[in-house]
């Protein structure tokens, strides 16, 4: 590589690393460059140069003052090219100043071979770009799984030092996201669970009617709500509203700067945050399932009601009948630790938040499908645990 020093004094003297100062005067700008341009010290000018190509504003003049370069090498000849290139390109003029022999003739060197092409990798096979993402997919499930487990340890050690200080407890806090995410969510579960009840004996009472099993179409309701599909359909409800809603909440604090202002005071965010949100979840959701399960069943006990004319009396009788006390007891107890993985999740979005609206409209949808994701998981390895023990 060519370079060229036009330093004075002892040999090997500098005059300090690469610089580039601007002055805008209007639509005049002035560059002034300074110090050792050679490709060790070029990157910060670099850096700088490309930035004003990206926006010149309202610039329509620019002088390029070569004066205080101590040092100048075709790497810096290119450098300055390129952006007087792309400037010219965007209609500005472009004037240099100052510019010695020696850097004008780098200049012409680097006219006569045209400006440098850009490096284009080569293509990787498919087979390896497949491997790529599946390594880079792996990496970032296990980071992911870590930074989780992590969440949970916080967790455990906050509710454990709770135990020990019952002081600690946030009462107001829990009783109002038992609130928001228990009673107002009422509304939403009674509707949809009531509707797909109706729908399951519809359906069910037209295929076992081919097969003159019709009867035991309520076996069929009462089995899946109470067992399934009441609770898996009330925590995907409350994972689409109450999990989105503590990451957005959470995610907006964060944004806001107010958990570092918590910290400052003293103040412990999984204390004031995390603990009341998960705590008032475990609760609520189990008691949203209950009530899902008997809307299911009074929806199903409708529409068996209207298609094989049976009695509301006949209907509970082959309910009971039907149902012992673990098809109730799966879904109550299955309810806490769904409702647990919904409330860390959407807690821990909520943390993950950097700091931008974007930040927290991503968060808050990733936060609902890995909650829905994580509860469908959840479901069918006590669905296999529950199998395996003959419950």
């Amino acid at each position: 590589m060519a370079e060229v020093s036009t330093s004075s004094g002892r040999s090997g003297e500098t005059g300090g690393p690469a610089s580039c100062r601007m002055e805008a005067d209007g639509r005049h700008l002035r560059i002034e460059a300074a110090g050792d341009w050679s490709i060790v010290h070029l990157d910060p000018v670099d850096r700088q140069l490309r930035a004003l190509t990206v926006d010149p504003g309202a610039a329509q003049h620019i002088v390029i003052d070569l004066k205080g370069i101590t040092r100048f090498d075709t790497a810096a000849a290119a450098v300055i090219e390129r952006t007087a290139e792309v400037l010219k390109r965007r209609g500005v003029d472009v004037e240099y100043k100052n510019v010695s022999e020696a850097q004008n003739k780098l200049f012409d060197k680097i006219d006569a071979c045209g400006p440098p092409e850009p490096a284009h990798p080569p293509a990787q096979p498919l087979r390896l770009q497949i491997l790529g993402k599946i390594g880079e997919t792996t990496r970032a499930i296990g980071e992911e799984g870590r930074g989780m487990l992590g969440f949970i340890g916080a967790v455990m050690v906050t509710a454990g030092r709770t135990i020990r200080h019952p002081g600690r407890f946030r009462l107001i806090p829990f009783v109002h996201h038992m609130e928001k995410a228990g009673f107002d969510a009422l509304p939403l579960v009674c509707l949809l669970t009531f509707l797909i009840g109706a729908v399951v004996a519809q359906q069910g009472a037209v295929q076992l009617r081919q097969f003159g099993a019709e009867v035991f179409t309520v076996n069929l309701i009462a089995i899946i709500f109470l067992r399934e599909v009441g609770l898996l359909l009330t925590a995907i409800i409350v994972a689409g509203r109450s999990g989105s809603a503590f990451t957005a909440e959470i995610g907006s604090m964060k944004m806001r700067e107010e958990i570092d202002a918590m910290r400052t005071l003293g103040l412990d965010p999984m204390d004031m945050l995390v603990l009341p949100r998960v705590l008032a979840l475990m609760v609520t959701l189990p008691l949203l399932t209950f009530v899902a399960d008997i809307m299911g069943l009074i929806g199903g006990g409708i529409v068996v009601q209207i298609m094989l004319n049976m009695s509301p009396a006949v209907y509970i009788a082959r309910v009971q009948e039907a149902v012992g006390f673990w098809t109730f007891g799966v879904g109550l107890v299955k309810a806490p630790f769904m409702a647990a993985v919904i409330a860390l999740v959407g807690c821990r979005a909520g943390f993950s938040v950097t700091g931008s609206a974007e930040s927290v409209g991503a968060m808050t949808t990733r936060s609902v499908v890995r909650s829905i994701f994580l509860v469908i998981i959840l479901d069918a390895l006590f669905a296999m645990f529950f199998t395996a023990v003959g419950i």
